[in-house]
């Protein structure tokens, strides 16, 4: 009997480990203009345009497969000097219909880097999570990372504060 069940944990062990793990690094965009509050698609601050030359060392040690971002000047920019960094293209994606199984199957065994909004990233995040785990962020917040590991059918998560 105790056999079986070494074999069994060896089975099952085996076959975790051969699965494809996919790494999603998730951000929201990095501080934004808000002198006009009517433009829906504002610039960076300097302040902003700092905090993305800071995530752009954070990810030093990191090597992206591929970066997506929503169509707006504030996610562009706050992911540029990492795309131009590890000379990848930025990929549009549609904040709607991010997460489907043709971005699950293109990104399969991957590290992707998405720059998202207050509310799209940790909506993605619980999205491949399949749990409600993280609320909306606050809108005066921009230096949290959150980092979702994808082995088969187990996903695991962790959020820090990179300030």
């Amino acid at each position: 009997m105790r056999g079986s069940l070494i074999l069994f944990f060896l089975v099952i062990g085996s076959s975790l480990w051969a699965q494809e793990s996919t790494t999603y690094y998730l951000i929201r965009h990095a501080e934004k203009d808000r002198v006009n509050p009517g433009n829906s698609n504002p610039h960076l601050t300097k302040k902003g345009k700092q905090r993305a030359q800071y995530w752009n060392k954070v990810f030093e040690g990191v090597v992206f497969d591929c970066i997506y971002s929503t169509p707006y000047f504030r996610t562009i920019e706050t992911v540029k000097p990492t795309a131009l960094q590890q000379q990848l293209p930025i990929f549009y994606y549609d904040m709607k219909r991010l997460y489907n199984d043709e971005f699950k199957d293109k990104n399969r065994g991957k590290t992707v880097l998405v720059v998202g909004h207050s509310n799209t990233t940790p909506y993605l995040a619980n999205a491949i999570l399949k749990k409600e785990v993280y609320p909306e962020i606050n809108d005066r917040v921009n230096g949290l990372l959150y980092i979702i590991h994808v082995r088969g059918e187990i996903a695991s998560g962790q959020v820090l504060s990179i300030d």
